[in-house]
C-alpha cells in the first residue's frame, strides 16, 4: 500500500490512511485479492460497511450460504474474511450480504475488478492478466506532438458510445446480444480514427452499469471494466491497439452520483454510506440518483483511487469528470427551500471544491501529462487554473457556452442570423480564461434536441452547407476539439443507444461527401500549426472583421509560434458575394487552401483561383485588400503564398 506522495503503506496502516480520505491504493486493499499457499490458495475478502450488524461472503464457492462470515474492524468500519481453498477461484460469482437494523441486502463488492454479463449482478473474483507493449506511447505521453506539450499541440477527440458506435451484423440492442466486444470494436476502429484524423477517443462510461439506458452514467461498479464488451483483459487489449497507433484514450468517469439499485453503492450498510445523509444533499431528483459525500474520507479514498486505478491499471491517458457544476453547486436541481446554504451563506459546496483540488493535486502528482476534463457548464472561474493559484486544478474544460451560442446561431433563419451575430463573436471574450475543449458531444444529438445536420436552418442542401461553414468555425477557432460519433457523416436522425450509428447513410452521395469533408479539415488541423500552437491567448488569434452581421459573415486570422498566419473567411448567408472585400495585412498574392464549396465536398463546385491584392489609400495609409468571390454558406481558409 503507498500513501500520497507513493510511499509504501504497511497493511496496518492502510484502514488509518483510508479513514484519513488519503489512500489513493485503496483497491489494493480492500475488494477480493488471491494468494497463492502451498497447499492451495487463501482469498482475503475486505469490505466498508461501518454500521452493519453482520456481514457474509456469499458466492459460487460456498453455496451462497452464510458460512463464510466477516469479522469487523471497529476503528475502520472495515470486515475481513479469508477463504482458502485447494483450487483458483477465478471466475466464481460473490456478493456480500450485509445484515443492517433496517434491512438484509446483497451487495456487489464496490472494489470488484469484473462482474457478471449483462442482467446478473455479482461480482465476479478475477485476477487481472495484462500484456501491454505501448510503452512507446507512454514514454511520449509529456510530449504527444512532436516535442509540444498537449497545450500547444492538436487535440481531435471522437466522442464514442461503445454499444452503439457498431453492432454484431448491424442488429439493435434491445436485448443485450449484439455487441462487438472490445477487441473487435478495437480492430475496426484504430483504423477508422487514423484514417479520419482524431488524436484521441473518448468513451462514454465503461465501468460496471446495470442499465444501458443510463448510458453509463449510472455505475454500481467502479472497478471493472463492464462485461457487455468483454474481459478486463479484453479492455486492455482495446487500449494497448490504440496506443500503439498512436491514439490517446480518454475515459468519462461519474465521480457525482450513483443509481439507486439494491446490489450497488445504495445505502450499502443499510444506511447512507457513500452518499451524503443530509435530504438536502442526498439525492439528484431529476435524475433518480444519490450523491456522493465527497466531504466524507473514505468516499475520498475511494473514488481518487478509483480515478487513479484507470490511469495505473488501464494505462488511460484522460478523464473527463461528468457533471461537475452538480457537485459544485448547493442549489444544483434543487427549489428554494430545499437545500442550506454554506457557512457564509452562499450556494458553493465546499466539499466538492476541495475534493475536485485533492483529486487533480493526486493525479497530477503521479501522471503529470494526464488529461484532466470538466464538464463544467456554468461560469464558475478559474476551473483550468492550477490549486497552487487558487483553481480546482483541472487542466480542460468543455466550453459549453459556446455549443449553446452556435447552435442557437445555425437553427436561426438567415434572414434573422444579423441580430444574433453576436453570439458567434461573444465566445472570443473569453475563449482564454480557461483551457477549453469545443464540444459537440452526445448531449447535443438527443433528447429532441435533432442531430448536428439537422440542427442547420433551411432545406436539404442549405443544411449540408452550413453544416460545413459551421465545422470550419469549430475547427479553425481557439480550443481543442470533440465531436461526437457519427457526426461526421452528418446523419438526420439522432442518436439512439440501442441500434448502430446507421452507416449505411455513407451509401448516399451527400453524406459520404461529408465525411470527406470532416476527414480533410481534421487532417488540416493537424497539419497546420496555426491552429493550435497558440490557443490560450491573443497571440495566436486576430480579428479581421468580427462586425459585418449584415452580411452574416466573418473573417479573422490565426498564427502559429513562428508567426505563420491563415485566414478563415466565413458566410453563414444562403446568398453567393461575388466581389467580397477583405482587408489583408501586406501586398502579395493569397490562395485558398480548404473551400467548403468544392464539389468533392457536396458545394457547387465553385473553384477559386489565387487573389492578388490591392491597395488604396484609408486615412492617409495603404490598406490592402483582396476580392473574394465567397460562395453561399461558404468556408474558406486563405493563405499568402
Amino acid at each position: 500500500m503507498r500513501n500520497l506522495n507513493g510511499d509504501m503503506i504497511s497493511g496496518e496502516l492502510a484502514p488509518y490512511f483510508f479513514c484519513q480520505g488519503t489512500n489513493f491504493h485503496s483497491y489494493e486493499w480492500l475488494g477480493c485479492h488471491s494468494e497463492k499457499t502451498s497447499d492451495g490458495f487463501e482469498f482475503t475478502f475486505r469490505v466498508w460497511a461501518p454500521k452493519a450488524e453482520k456481514v457474509y461472503v456469499t458466492g459460487d464457492f460456498n453455496s451462497w450460504d452464510e458460512s463464510l462470515p466477516m469479522k469487523k474492524d471497529e476503528k475502520s468500519g472495515v470486515w475481513t474474511a479469508i477463504y482458502k481453498s485447494v483450487r483458483d477461484l477465478d471466475g466464481s460469482r460473490y456478493k456480500y450480504k450485509v445484515v443492517s437494523k433496517t434491512r438484509t441486502a446483497m451487495k456487489a463488492d464496490p472494489y470488484a475488478f469484473y462482474s457478471e454479463t449483462l442482467a446478473n449482478t455479482a461480482s465476479v473474483i478475477h485476477t487481472v492478466k495484462a500484456k501491454w507493449s505501448d510503452s512507446r506511447w507512454l514514454s511520449g505521453r509529456g510530449k504527444p506532438f512532436e516535442g509540444k506539450h498537449f497545450y500547444s499541440a492538436p487535440m481531435n477527440i471522437y466522442e464514442m458510445h461503445l454499444g452503439s458506435w457498431r453492432t454484431r451484423d448491424g442488429e439493435s440492442n434491445t436485448d443485450g446480444k449484439h455487441y462487438l466486444n472490445y477487441r473487435e470494436i478495437a480492430d475496426e476502429l484504430v483504423p477508422y480514427v487514423l484514417d479520419m484524423g482524431y488524436t484521441h477517443v473518448e468513451l462514454m462510461p465503461i465501468a460496471e452499469h446495470p442499465y444501458d439506458g443510463s448510458w453509463g452514467y449510472q455505475i454500481c461498479g467502479y472497478y471493472a471494466p463492464t462485461s457487455r464488451f468483454g474481459t478486463p483483459e479484453d479492455f486492455i487489449y482495446f487500449v494497448n491497439k490504440l496506443h500503439k497507433a498512436g491514439i490517446g484514450v480518454i475515459l468519462d468517469w461519474v465521480p457525482a452520483h450513483f443509481p439507486k439499485d439494491e446490489h450497488g453503492l445504495f445505502e450499502f450498510d443499510g444506511y447512507p454510506l457513500y452518499e451524503y445523509q443530509g435530504k438536502d444533499r442526498m439525492e439528484h431528483k431529476s435524475w433518480g440518483t444519490r450523491c456522493f459525500d465527497v466531504g466524507r474520507p473514505e468516499v475520498q479514498s475511494f473514488l481518487i483511487s478509483n480515478a487513479l486505478f484507470w490511469m495505473r491499471n488501464y494505462h488511460i491517458d484522460g478523464l473527463r469528470i461528468d457533471a461537475v457544476a452538480s457537485m459544485l453547486y448547493l442549489d444544483y436541481d434543487r427549489a428554494p427551500g430545499e437545500w442550506i446554504p454554506n457557512k457564509d451563506g452562499g450556494n458553493h459546496n465546499y466539499e466538492a471544491m476541495a475534493f475536485f483540488k485533492k483529486l487533480n493535486t493526486a493525479v497530477f502528482a503521479e501522471f503529470p501529462y494526464a488529461l484532466m476534463i470538466a464538464e463544467e457548464s456554468t461560469a464558475w472561474p478559474m476551473v483550468t487554473k492550477p490549486v497552487s493559484d487558487g483553481g480546482l486544478g483541472f487542466n480542460f474544460k468543455w466550453n459549453m457556452g459556446w455549443a449553446n451560442d452556435m447552435f442557437e446561431y445555425v437553427s436561426t433563419d438567415p434572414f434573422f442570423r444579423k441580430y444574433v451575430h453576436n453570439k458567434l463573436t461573444f465566445p472570443l471574450m473569453y475563449a482564454f480564461s480557461e483551457n477549453y475543449i469545443l464540444p459537440v458531444s452526445h448531449d447535443e444529438v438527443v433528447h429532441g434536441k435533432k442531430s448536428l445536420l439537422d440542427k442547420m436552418f433551411g432545406e436539404y442542401d442549405d443544411k449540408f452547407a452550413c453544416m460545413r461553414a459551421f465545422l470550419m468555425y469549430m475547427m479553425t477557432l481557439p480550443g481543442k476539439k470533440l465531436m461526437f460519433m457519427g457526426c461526421e457523416y452528418a446523419p438526420f436522425r439522432e442518436w439512439d443507444y440501442e441500434n448502430q450509428l446507421e452507416w449505411f447513410m455513407l451509401d448516399y452521395p451527400r453524406h459520404a461527401q461529408m465525411k470527406d469533408y470532416v476527414r480533410t479539415l481534421n487532417h488540416f488541423y493537424l497539419e497546420h500549426g496555426q491552429l493550435w500552437e497558440i490557443d490560450d491567448g491573443w497571440d495566436g488569434f486576430e480579428w479581421i472583421d468580427p462586425d459585418r452581421c449584415e452580411d452574416n459573415t466573418l473573417s479573422y486570422i490565426r498564427k502559429s509560434q513562428d508567426g505563420e498566419e491563415l485566414i478563415i473567411l466565413l458566410n453563414f448567408a444562403p446568398c453567393r458575394r461575388e466581389w467580397y472585400k477583405l482587408r489583408v495585412k501586406s501586398k502579395g498574392s493569397y490562395s485558398v487552401l480548404v473551400n467548403s464549396d468544392q464539389a468533392r465536398f457536396g458545394g457547387s463546385g465553385s473553384e477559386i483561383k489565387t487573389m492578388k491584392s490591392k491597395a488604396h489609400r484609408e486615412g492617409g495609409k495603404w490598406v490592402h485588400e483582396i476580392s473574394v468571390a465567397l460562395p453561399s454558406y461558404g468556408a474558406l481558409i486563405i493563405k499568402k503564398k
